[in-house]
């Protein structure tokens, strides 16, 4: 079996599959459809392949845009970890500033220094990069 690409093999593939922008929660159902089918495929064959990262590709547009994930602040990681750590503002005084500084990070009254991400990530043991 040869591993190289046959363009009449992937047009045949193309009216089979007939892959478009997506649109509605009914042809993404059909498009991860086909994904499954593909990605169950032992053997699957370079055109098969490329069809499938096509629709995967068409997928991931059409989740993108239907449920897009905004960025968290660096405030909201950081009473995110504190929540899920049950850990109080108290805690903080001292790892990254008095606690009148700790309350206005906290609330998000001040920004985050490159210092104060450091001493964060270091305690919750995470990236400074969550809290830039």
């Amino acid at each position: 079996m040869t591993n190289s690409f046959n363009r009449i093999t992937y047009s045949q593939l193309l009216l089979e599959y007939q892959p478009q922008v997506i649109t509605t929660e009914k042809e993404c159902d059909r498009a991860l459809k086909t994904v499954e089918q593909l990605m169950a495929c032992k053997q699957r064959t370079p055109e098969q392949t490329a069809i499938l990262e096509l629709l995967v590709t068409l997928i991931e547009e059409f989740e993108n845009k239907q449920y897009p994930i905004e960025a968290s602040s660096p405030c909201a990681i950081l009473k995110h970890l504190m929540d899920v750590q049950g850990i109080k503002q108290s805690d903080l005084v001292g790892i990254i500033a008095s606690k009148g500084v700790v309350c206005e990070v906290v609330n998000g009254k001040r920004a985050i220094s490159k210092g104060q991400a450091k001493a964060l990530g270091e305690f919750f043991n995470v990236s400074p990069a969550l809290f830039i």
